[in-house]
Protein backbone atom coordinates (compact mmCIF):
# COMPACT_ATOMS: atom_id res chain seq x y z
CA UNK A 1 0.00 0.00 0.00
CA UNK A 2 1.38 2.98 -0.98
CA UNK A 3 2.34 6.00 2.30
CA UNK A 4 -0.59 8.39 1.00
CA UNK A 5 -3.13 5.63 1.29
CA UNK A 6 -1.96 4.27 4.65
CA UNK A 7 -4.60 4.80 7.67
CA UNK A 8 -4.19 4.45 11.50
CA UNK A 9 -6.91 3.88 14.07
CA UNK A 10 -6.41 7.58 16.38
CA UNK A 11 -7.96 10.22 17.95
CA UNK A 12 -9.12 13.31 16.31
CA UNK A 13 -9.15 16.46 18.50
CA UNK A 14 -11.70 19.21 18.78
CA UNK A 15 -9.70 21.64 16.45
CA UNK A 16 -8.98 18.69 13.79
CA UNK A 17 -6.04 17.61 15.09
CA UNK A 18 -4.89 13.34 14.84
CA UNK A 19 -3.69 12.29 18.35
CA UNK A 20 -2.24 8.59 19.43
CA UNK A 21 -2.65 9.01 22.97
CA UNK A 22 -5.46 9.88 25.04
CA UNK A 23 -3.77 11.06 27.82
CA UNK A 24 -5.52 13.36 30.74
CA UNK A 25 -2.81 15.01 32.50
CA UNK A 26 -2.12 16.97 35.60
CA UNK A 27 -0.17 19.92 34.45
CA UNK A 28 1.69 22.05 37.08
CA UNK A 29 3.02 25.55 36.59
CA UNK A 30 5.91 25.38 38.38
CA UNK A 31 7.92 23.21 40.45
CA UNK A 32 6.12 24.40 43.85
CA UNK A 33 2.92 22.63 42.46
CA UNK A 34 4.43 19.28 41.50
CA UNK A 35 3.23 18.07 44.94
CA UNK A 36 0.00 19.37 44.67
CA UNK A 37 -0.43 17.61 41.32
CA UNK A 38 0.93 14.14 42.15
CA UNK A 39 -1.68 14.45 44.68
CA UNK A 40 -3.94 14.56 42.50
CA UNK A 41 -2.67 11.80 39.65
CA UNK A 42 -2.07 9.58 42.89
CA UNK A 43 -6.17 10.05 43.67
CA UNK A 44 -7.28 9.74 40.12
CA UNK A 45 -6.39 6.45 38.81
CA UNK A 46 -5.68 6.69 34.24
CA UNK A 47 -4.50 11.26 34.76
CA UNK A 48 -0.61 11.46 34.66
CA UNK A 49 1.16 14.33 36.30
CA UNK A 50 3.76 16.02 34.76
CA UNK A 51 6.43 17.37 37.30
CA UNK A 52 9.18 19.65 36.47
CA UNK A 53 12.22 21.39 37.63
CA UNK A 54 11.29 24.69 36.64
CA UNK A 55 11.02 27.43 39.11
CA UNK A 56 9.86 31.06 38.97
CA UNK A 57 10.36 34.61 37.83
CA UNK A 58 11.72 33.58 34.70
CA UNK A 59 11.13 37.15 32.17
CA UNK A 60 11.77 37.73 28.49
CA UNK A 61 12.37 35.52 25.95
CA UNK A 62 12.61 33.01 28.88
CA UNK A 63 9.29 33.52 29.97
CA UNK A 64 7.69 33.40 26.42
CA UNK A 65 9.64 29.84 26.06
CA UNK A 66 7.54 28.67 29.37
CA UNK A 67 4.21 29.65 28.09
CA UNK A 68 4.78 28.27 24.89
CA UNK A 69 6.20 25.20 26.41
CA UNK A 70 3.56 24.51 28.93
CA UNK A 71 0.16 25.62 26.29
CA UNK A 72 1.83 23.42 24.00
CA UNK A 73 2.11 20.24 26.30
CA UNK A 74 -1.49 21.05 26.77
CA UNK A 75 -2.88 21.35 23.35
CA UNK A 76 -1.10 18.18 21.87
CA UNK A 77 -2.99 15.87 20.13
CA UNK A 78 -2.20 13.47 22.51
CA UNK A 79 -3.74 14.97 25.25
CA UNK A 80 -7.24 14.35 25.90
CA UNK A 81 -7.69 16.84 28.97
CA UNK A 82 -6.07 19.07 31.23
CA UNK A 83 -5.48 20.18 34.79
CA UNK A 84 -3.13 23.02 35.46
CA UNK A 85 -1.99 23.45 39.12
CA UNK A 86 -0.40 26.65 40.24
CA UNK A 87 0.86 28.24 42.89
CA UNK A 88 -1.18 31.81 41.71
CA UNK A 89 -4.17 32.50 39.56
CA UNK A 90 -2.45 34.86 36.94
CA UNK A 91 0.09 32.21 35.36
CA UNK A 92 -2.02 29.44 35.67
CA UNK A 93 -5.38 31.26 33.97
CA UNK A 94 -3.26 32.18 30.74
CA UNK A 95 -1.75 28.50 30.81
CA UNK A 96 -5.44 27.40 30.97
CA UNK A 97 -6.57 30.28 28.25
CA UNK A 98 -4.07 29.06 25.56
CA UNK A 99 -5.22 25.65 26.00
CA UNK A 100 -8.48 26.03 26.10
CA UNK A 101 -8.44 27.65 22.12
CA UNK A 102 -7.56 24.39 21.03
CA UNK A 103 -11.36 23.62 22.05
CA UNK A 104 -9.86 20.61 24.59
CA UNK A 105 -11.33 20.24 28.30
CA UNK A 106 -9.14 22.12 30.82
CA UNK A 107 -9.88 23.73 34.35
CA UNK A 108 -7.08 25.54 36.55
CA UNK A 109 -6.60 25.44 40.14
CA UNK A 110 -4.20 28.03 42.04
CA UNK A 111 -2.80 27.05 45.87
CA UNK A 112 -2.52 30.61 47.11
CA UNK A 113 -5.33 30.98 49.81
CA UNK A 114 -5.82 27.57 49.97
CA UNK A 115 -3.42 25.32 50.68
CA UNK A 116 -2.23 21.67 48.69
CA UNK A 117 -5.08 19.35 50.73
CA UNK A 118 -8.32 21.74 49.73
CA UNK A 119 -6.82 22.56 45.96
CA UNK A 120 -5.74 18.59 45.17
CA UNK A 121 -9.72 17.76 46.57
CA UNK A 122 -10.79 19.99 43.92
CA UNK A 123 -8.56 19.42 41.42
CA UNK A 124 -9.45 15.68 41.91
CA UNK A 125 -12.99 16.12 41.06
CA UNK A 126 -12.32 17.82 37.53
CA UNK A 127 -10.13 15.06 37.11
CA UNK A 128 -11.91 12.63 37.59
CA UNK A 129 -14.86 13.81 35.16
CA UNK A 130 -11.87 14.67 33.16
CA UNK A 131 -10.74 10.78 32.86
CA UNK A 132 -14.19 8.85 32.39
CA UNK A 133 -15.01 11.54 29.96
CA UNK A 134 -11.88 10.58 27.96
CA UNK A 135 -12.10 6.91 28.23
CA UNK A 136 -15.24 7.46 26.50
CA UNK A 137 -13.64 8.56 23.24
CA UNK A 138 -12.93 6.19 20.62
CA UNK A 139 -10.35 5.65 17.71
CA UNK A 140 -11.46 6.76 14.36
CA UNK A 141 -9.52 5.89 11.22
CA UNK A 142 -7.46 8.72 10.11
CA UNK A 143 -4.60 9.19 7.66
CA UNK A 144 -1.10 8.39 8.41
CA UNK A 145 -0.14 11.26 6.85
CA UNK A 146 -2.16 13.61 9.26
CA UNK A 147 0.53 12.74 11.91
CA UNK A 148 3.24 15.12 13.28
CA UNK A 149 6.34 13.37 13.61
CA UNK A 150 9.64 14.42 15.18
CA UNK A 151 12.71 13.07 14.70
CA UNK A 152 16.49 12.93 16.82
CA UNK A 153 19.32 10.83 17.51
CA UNK A 154 21.14 9.78 20.70
CA UNK A 155 24.41 8.06 22.15
CA UNK A 156 25.04 7.64 18.28
CA UNK A 157 27.83 5.78 16.88
CA UNK A 158 29.61 4.71 13.33
CA UNK A 159 26.57 2.77 12.80
CA UNK A 160 23.49 5.44 13.63
CA UNK A 161 24.54 6.90 10.40
CA UNK A 162 24.76 4.10 8.12
CA UNK A 163 21.97 2.45 9.51
CA UNK A 164 19.64 3.51 11.68
CA UNK A 165 19.77 7.74 10.69
CA UNK A 166 19.28 6.91 7.07
CA UNK A 167 16.39 4.45 7.73
CA UNK A 168 14.89 7.83 9.61
CA UNK A 169 15.29 10.06 6.44
CA UNK A 170 13.62 6.99 4.11
CA UNK A 171 10.92 7.60 6.17
CA UNK A 172 10.57 11.51 6.35
CA UNK A 173 11.15 11.11 2.51
CA UNK A 174 7.64 9.28 2.38
CA UNK A 175 5.69 10.46 5.17
CA UNK A 176 6.53 14.71 3.57
CA UNK A 177 5.81 13.39 0.15
CA UNK A 178 2.63 12.56 1.33
CA UNK A 179 1.48 15.18 2.82
CA UNK A 180 3.06 14.70 5.89
CA UNK A 181 4.27 16.90 8.59
CA UNK A 182 7.97 16.54 10.85
CA UNK A 183 10.34 18.18 12.01
CA UNK A 184 14.31 17.60 12.61
CA UNK A 185 16.35 19.70 15.47
CA UNK A 186 19.89 19.34 17.95
CA UNK A 187 21.30 22.42 16.77
CA UNK A 188 24.85 21.72 18.05
CA UNK A 189 25.00 18.28 16.49
CA UNK A 190 24.77 19.69 13.15
CA UNK A 191 27.95 21.75 13.49
CA UNK A 192 30.28 20.50 11.00
CA UNK A 193 27.22 19.94 8.51
CA UNK A 194 25.49 22.90 8.71
CA UNK A 195 26.40 23.73 5.33
CA UNK A 196 24.78 20.70 4.12
CA UNK A 197 21.46 21.82 6.14
CA UNK A 198 21.33 25.47 4.76
CA UNK A 199 21.48 23.19 0.98
CA UNK A 200 18.42 21.75 1.99
CA UNK A 201 16.41 24.81 2.90
CA UNK A 202 13.17 25.31 0.55
CA UNK A 203 14.07 28.85 -0.19
CA UNK A 204 16.75 31.96 1.00
CA UNK A 205 14.04 32.77 3.50
CA UNK A 206 14.45 29.42 5.32
CA UNK A 207 18.06 29.45 4.91
CA UNK A 208 18.30 32.80 6.32
CA UNK A 209 16.37 32.04 9.37
CA UNK A 210 18.11 28.41 10.10
CA UNK A 211 21.48 30.27 9.68
CA UNK A 212 20.35 33.22 12.09
CA UNK A 213 19.38 30.49 15.14
CA UNK A 214 22.78 27.93 13.96
CA UNK A 215 24.77 31.50 14.24
CA UNK A 216 23.73 32.86 17.56
CA UNK A 217 24.30 28.83 19.04
CA UNK A 218 27.78 29.32 17.80
CA UNK A 219 28.07 32.45 19.42
CA UNK A 220 26.77 31.38 22.86
CA UNK A 221 29.47 28.49 22.89
CA UNK A 222 32.32 31.14 22.09
CA UNK A 223 31.60 33.43 24.11
CA UNK A 224 32.54 31.31 27.39
CA UNK A 225 36.07 31.76 28.12
CA UNK A 226 36.58 28.56 30.42
CA UNK A 227 35.05 26.41 28.11
CA UNK A 228 33.64 24.79 25.18
CA UNK A 229 31.99 21.35 24.47
CA UNK A 230 34.28 19.03 24.29
CA UNK A 231 33.71 17.23 27.26
CA UNK A 232 29.91 17.41 25.93
CA UNK A 233 30.00 16.65 22.36
CA UNK A 234 30.88 14.18 21.45
CA UNK A 235 29.65 12.64 24.82
CA UNK A 236 31.88 9.83 25.88
CA UNK A 237 29.42 7.40 24.60
CA UNK A 238 29.62 8.53 21.23
CA UNK A 239 33.58 8.23 21.50
CA UNK A 240 33.06 4.63 22.58
CA UNK A 241 31.25 4.13 19.43
CA UNK A 242 33.91 5.52 17.46
CA UNK A 243 32.86 9.14 16.75
CA UNK A 244 35.30 11.27 17.60
CA UNK A 245 34.64 14.47 16.33
CA UNK A 246 31.22 16.99 16.65
CA UNK A 247 31.46 17.28 12.88
CA UNK A 248 31.74 13.03 12.23
CA UNK A 249 28.50 12.81 15.19
CA UNK A 250 27.06 15.64 12.22
CA UNK A 251 27.56 14.34 9.04
CA UNK A 252 25.40 11.02 10.42
CA UNK A 253 23.17 13.22 12.15
CA UNK A 254 21.98 14.96 8.89
CA UNK A 255 20.77 11.70 7.47
CA UNK A 256 17.16 11.95 9.00
CA UNK A 257 16.64 14.46 6.54
CA UNK A 258 16.13 11.98 4.07
CA UNK A 259 17.42 12.50 0.38
CA UNK A 260 14.79 14.21 -1.39
CA UNK A 261 12.83 16.50 1.03
CA UNK A 262 13.58 20.48 1.81
CA UNK A 263 12.69 22.09 4.91
CA UNK A 264 10.20 24.91 4.69
CA UNK A 265 10.72 26.88 8.08
CA UNK A 266 12.92 27.02 11.12
CA UNK A 267 11.07 27.34 14.63
CA UNK A 268 11.86 28.70 17.68
CA UNK A 269 12.06 25.99 20.42
CA UNK A 270 8.66 24.69 21.05
CA UNK A 271 7.09 26.80 18.42
CA UNK A 272 4.05 25.08 16.43
CA UNK A 273 4.39 24.40 13.18
CA UNK A 274 2.47 26.88 11.00
CA UNK A 275 3.36 26.84 7.20
CA UNK A 276 1.35 23.18 6.59
CA UNK A 277 2.59 19.95 6.02
CA UNK A 278 6.30 19.23 5.66
CA UNK A 279 9.77 19.34 7.43
CA UNK A 280 10.72 21.30 9.79
CA UNK A 281 13.95 22.57 11.40
CA UNK A 282 13.44 23.74 15.25
CA UNK A 283 16.18 25.38 17.16
CA UNK A 284 16.64 22.67 20.16
CA UNK A 285 19.26 21.46 22.64
CA UNK A 286 20.33 18.35 21.81
CA UNK A 287 19.79 16.88 25.33
CA UNK A 288 17.44 14.05 24.64
CA UNK A 289 14.58 14.68 27.28
CA UNK A 290 14.90 18.61 26.58
CA UNK A 291 14.42 17.73 23.08
CA UNK A 292 11.65 16.15 22.47
CA UNK A 293 9.66 18.08 25.10
CA UNK A 294 9.92 20.44 22.94
CA UNK A 295 9.13 18.82 20.10
CA UNK A 296 6.29 17.58 22.17
CA UNK A 297 5.00 21.20 22.65
CA UNK A 298 5.15 21.58 19.17
CA UNK A 299 2.46 19.08 18.82
CA UNK A 300 4.76 16.67 17.82
CA UNK A 301 2.67 12.88 18.40
CA UNK A 302 4.94 10.20 17.51
CA UNK A 303 9.43 10.67 17.54
CA UNK A 304 11.84 8.47 15.92
CA UNK A 305 14.84 8.19 17.96
CA UNK A 306 17.92 6.21 16.30
CA UNK A 307 20.50 5.28 18.82
CA UNK A 308 23.44 3.38 18.86
CA UNK A 309 25.16 2.62 21.93
CA UNK A 310 22.14 2.98 23.84
CA UNK A 311 19.51 5.85 24.68
CA UNK A 312 16.65 5.31 26.85
CA UNK A 313 15.31 8.29 26.47
CA UNK A 314 11.04 8.47 26.50
CA UNK A 315 8.54 11.30 26.78
CA UNK A 316 5.07 11.23 28.96
CA UNK A 317 3.07 12.30 26.09
CA UNK A 318 4.92 11.45 22.51
CA UNK A 319 5.79 7.95 22.11
CA UNK A 320 9.16 7.71 21.45
CA UNK A 321 10.52 4.77 18.99
CA UNK A 322 13.77 3.23 19.42
CA UNK A 323 15.56 1.95 16.56
CA UNK A 324 19.10 0.60 16.60
CA UNK A 325 21.46 -0.52 13.78
CA UNK A 326 24.15 -1.91 16.54
CA UNK A 327 23.77 -5.90 17.07
CA UNK A 328 25.84 -5.46 20.18
CA UNK A 329 23.28 -3.02 21.24
CA UNK A 330 20.35 -4.90 19.85
CA UNK A 331 21.37 -8.03 21.99
CA UNK A 332 22.34 -6.17 25.55
CA UNK A 333 19.34 -3.56 25.69
CA UNK A 334 16.73 -5.16 23.85
CA UNK A 335 14.26 -3.97 26.08
CA UNK A 336 14.68 -0.61 24.93
CA UNK A 337 15.01 -1.39 21.11
CA UNK A 338 11.67 -1.21 19.20
CA UNK A 339 13.36 -1.92 15.62
CA UNK A 340 16.38 -3.57 14.73
CA UNK A 341 17.83 -2.75 11.46
CA UNK A 342 21.19 -4.10 12.01
CA UNK A 343 20.54 -6.35 8.80
CA UNK A 344 21.36 -3.14 6.75
CA UNK A 345 24.89 -3.57 7.68
CA UNK A 346 25.03 -7.37 6.68
CA UNK A 347 23.80 -6.64 3.13
CA UNK A 348 20.31 -7.99 4.31
CA UNK A 349 18.19 -5.57 4.21
CA UNK A 350 18.24 -2.22 2.04
CA UNK A 351 17.46 1.07 3.30
CA UNK A 352 14.26 1.27 1.29
CA UNK A 353 13.06 -1.74 3.38
CA UNK A 354 13.95 -0.59 6.86
CA UNK A 355 11.89 2.65 6.06
CA UNK A 356 9.09 0.66 5.49
CA UNK A 357 9.78 -1.62 8.35
CA UNK A 358 9.77 1.36 10.48
CA UNK A 359 6.65 3.24 9.09
CA UNK A 360 5.03 -0.58 10.08
CA UNK A 361 5.89 0.34 13.34
CA UNK A 362 4.71 4.07 13.25
CA UNK A 363 1.37 2.54 12.17
CA UNK A 364 1.51 -0.09 14.97
CA UNK A 365 2.57 2.68 17.40
CA UNK A 366 -0.27 5.15 16.49
CA UNK A 367 -2.74 2.15 16.81
CA UNK A 368 -2.19 1.75 20.21
CA UNK A 369 1.35 -0.37 20.87
CA UNK A 370 3.11 0.73 23.59
CA UNK A 371 6.45 1.46 22.74
CA UNK A 372 9.91 -0.14 24.93
CA UNK A 373 9.92 3.77 26.27
CA UNK A 374 6.25 3.71 27.55
CA UNK A 375 6.20 0.10 28.71
CA UNK A 376 9.15 0.76 30.98
CA UNK A 377 8.00 3.74 32.12
CA UNK A 378 10.49 6.36 30.94
CA UNK A 379 8.58 9.53 31.18
CA UNK A 380 11.46 12.28 30.83
CA UNK A 381 10.03 15.21 30.85
CA UNK A 382 12.37 18.31 30.85
CA UNK A 383 12.02 22.41 30.43
CA UNK A 384 15.06 24.30 28.23
CA UNK A 385 16.10 27.12 30.24
CA UNK A 386 17.37 30.00 28.31
CA UNK A 387 19.58 31.64 31.41
CA UNK A 388 19.13 31.96 34.85
CA UNK A 389 15.58 33.74 36.81
CA UNK A 390 15.50 37.30 38.28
Amino acid sequence: MATKDRTVLAYRRENGRVGVRNHVIILPVDDISNSCAEMVAGSIKGTLALPHAYGRLQFGEDLELFFRTMIGTGSNPNVAAVVVIGIEPGWTQRIVDGIAKTGKPVAGFSIEGKGDIRTAAEASYKAKEFVQWASELQRTECKLSELYISVKCGESDTTTGLSSCPTVGNVIDKHCASGGMASFGETSELTGAEHIVKSKAANKEVEAKFTEMFDDYTKMVFDQKTSDLSESQPTKGNIAGGLTTIEEKALGNVEKLGKKTKFIDALKPAEAPARGPGLYFMDTSSAAAEAVTLWAASGAVIHLFPTGQGNVIGNPIEPVIKLSGNPKTCATMAEHIDLDVSAILRGEQTLDQAGDALLDMIVRTANGRLTAAEALGHREFVMTKLYRSA
